[in-house]
């Protein structure tokens, strides 16, 4: 059964198993989400769950929003997504979704906000090889070759080519993360491993899509 929640990540740290293991964790507030939306396939042409996380003042919504709001009897949020469920019909408009729709042990996979790292060169962005750092070297640090040397529409370099710029700052995700510990009183999740983004980030939590890899 597909299923997914909305969290915020809190940071990491390092908990012993039973048998006395060291696991690097990740803390994720998992506090319970707000069903804002139910659509079905009949009505909006696929299935899926408009839920939202994180409560925002009532003074920075718009009306057409807190009319949304209103609407599924649910407090303004900050975070809003849409989880695409086969049969969302068992959800209803305002119900919670709460940590506990999942267990110690699921896999998972989580989807974030990578941290932005601004303009990078290519042996940060690219993992790219350095030249030679001898005497008579001008090659260190830059890209080398970036295309054939040659007239007409083969002179030009091509789309998709490595090369330095923006980095970070995008859509991440990250498949086959287990779940450590559910606490279900204070709405935290463990999983094991790092997330992406920065602490504080929004992520999106679902059951993976490769559970029997």
């Amino acid at each position: 059964m597909a299923k997914g929640i909305l969290a915020k990540k809190l940071g990491m740290t390092q908990i012993f198993t039973d048998e006395g293991r060291l696991l690097p964790v990740t803390v994720l507030d998992a506090a319970p989400c707000r069903v804002l939306q139910v659509k079905t396939a009949e009505n909006d042409g696929y299935n899926a769950l408009q839920v939202g996380f994180g409560p925002k003042r009532k003074k920075h919504v718009t009306k057409p929003m807190q009319g949304h709001f209103d609407k599924s009897g649910a407090q303004p949020v900050r975070f809003i997504r849409e989880l695409r469920l086969p049969g969302p019909a068992e959800y209803q408009a305002g119900q919670e979704i709460s940590v506990d729709i999942f267990a110690a042990g699921d896999l998972i996979d989580v989807t974030g906000v990578s941290k932005g790292k601004g303009f990078a060169g290519g042996i940060k962005r690219h993992n790219f090889h350095r030249g030679l750092m001898s005497h008579g070297s001008k090659s260190h640090r830059e890209p080398g070759s970036i295309g054939p040397r040659m007239s007409g529409p083969g002179g030009k370099v091509f789309k998709g080519k490595k090369l330095p710029g923006r980095m970070g700052g995008a859509k991440v995700t990250v498949q086959r993360l287990t779940v450590v510990r559910i606490d279900k009183e204070r709405g935290l999740m463990l999983i094991k491993g790092a997330v992406p983004g920065p602490k504080g980030g929004f992520i999106v939590v679902r059951n993976t899509v490769k559970p029997g890899k």
